[in-house]
């Protein structure tokens, strides 16, 4: 049986309307791709909840957790990854990097310029579309 990881991950906007992306970090899964931040949920936390945690561990800010976007289920030889995207919007504090994260605004047409992992690339050819 794989190992099944649920995922809460932000689309944050600036008022621009770039998405904020960062790289994940040397020693994890898929090390040097970049993403929409977040990370995995722990047991008896909602989706929500983990996001706001993740968020403010890895941000340094405080964000409303809006509308889902999209659940992307993708499998990888020794996991399963179940993405679940939602739009956040910054509520209190200042975006930096905590984790020592390579962080980047970019423009949803510039996103396929990133080397994202497989599942994000779905996600990413709709925002460039919309």
């Amino acid at each position: 049986m794989p190992l099944i990881i649920e995922v809460a991950a932000a689309l944050i906007q600036d008022s621009s309307g770039r998405y904020l992306i960062t790289q994940r970090r040397r020693g994890s899964h898929l090390e040097g791709l970049w993403e929409f931040p977040g990370g995995k949920r722990d047991a008896e936390e909602s989706l929500e909840a983990c996001l706001v945690r993740e968020l403010a561990e890895e941000l340094a800010a405080t964000f409303e957790v809006g509308e889902k976007v999209e659940t992307i289920r993708w499998e990888y030889p020794d996991r399963t990854i179940v993405l679940h995207f939602y739009r956040c919007r910054l509520t209190g504090g200042t975006i930096r990097p905590l984790e020592e994260q390579a962080m980047a605004w970019v423009e949803a047409d510039r996103l396929s310029d990133y080397d994202f992992p497989p599942a994000d690339r779905a996600l990413i050819d709709r925002l460039r579309r919309s």
